[in-house]
């Protein structure tokens, strides 16, 4: 297995947000919310929908600044969007007048942090990592959903972030497709270990993918529970079944919920 990457360490302490409008009162949305994200892991981030788990993804992208609090980046402090921290949102991010390999070339030129010989070598081989190469040369309108998400992860990973950020990018697809894309992207981290705060509201992908899982409370939200998700790896789908499988459900949904349930559906 590779050695884990020691950079993407992320400090949270004592978050606080407030949404201003004009013409209706503010909206609390996050208080004394603080956390770590240790470098290496997959750390799932759960709640019940519209607890600000967006915005605090948002704050950790450098698209959003907090009122108060602390966020660094191995020790360095979030003040701004940076190429160390690449976001995946739940709607498609790509040009449908570009083709597939120029949507993955656009960052590091535009950015200029390549070479175009350089960005072409890479983009080349992260297509042909994931199954992608043969089209090259099409539109994301030529593409299925689940392509359409690993030419974004391509995307992503092209600029060598230390932090990934995937804010429940699977939500819109269909249940076949969407489990192949979670064994997709854990096979890609397994071989990576590249450092992911992943979000979402569905259970089952919550501890099928994580090491570790925060749950937030509703706003003004701040992370109530660490639940630590020691399934073994290489991780499939028989893991579902298995009775510590079911412990660390049982422990989410009393966290979640503040009570035992046997099936829970979040929107």
């Amino acid at each position: 297995m590779p050695e884990k990457r020691l950079s993407g360490r992320v400090r949270a302490a004592g978050l606080c947000k407030w949404y201003h409008q004009s013409s209706r009162p503010p909206v609390h949305v996050l208080e004394d919310c603080s956390f770590d994200i240790e470098p290496g892991r997959l750390t799932v981030l759960m709640g019940i929908s519209g607890c600000g788990k967006s915005t605090l993804a948002c704050m950790l992208a450098g698209y959003l600044r907090p009122d108060s609090g602390t966020l660094t980046i191995d020790e360095r402090p979030i003040e701004g969007a940076g190429p160390d921290r690449i976001m995946v949102f739940q709607e498609t991010a790509l040009w449908h007048w570009m083709t597939v390999l120029d949507n993955v070339l656009f960052g590091p030129l535009a950015s200029s942090s390549m070479t175009k010989a350089e960005a072409e070598a890479r983009a080349v081989a992260l297509l042909s990592k994931f199954g992608l190469l043969d089209f090259k040369d099409k539109y994301p309108g030529q593409l299925s959903g689940g392509m359409k998400r690993r030419v974004e992860l391509a995307q992503a990973l092209i600029n060598n972030p230390e932090l990934m950020i995937l804010d429940e990018p699977f939500r819109g697809l269909d249940i076949m497709t969407r489990e192949l894309m979670q064994e997709y992207y854990l096979k890609l981290f397994e071989e990576t270990h590249l450092t992911t705060l992943f979000i979402t509201s569905d259970l089952e992908e919550a501890i099928f993918l994580a090491d570790r899982v925060f749950v937030m409370s509703g706003t003004p939200a701040k992370i109530v529970k660490t639940v630590e998700v020691d399934l073994p790896h290489p991780r499939r789908f028989e893991v579902l079944i298995s009775e510590r499988y079911l412990a660390i459900k049982h422990d989410l949904m009393s966290a979640l919920y503040g009570r035992d349930a046997e099936e829970v559906v979040l929107d």
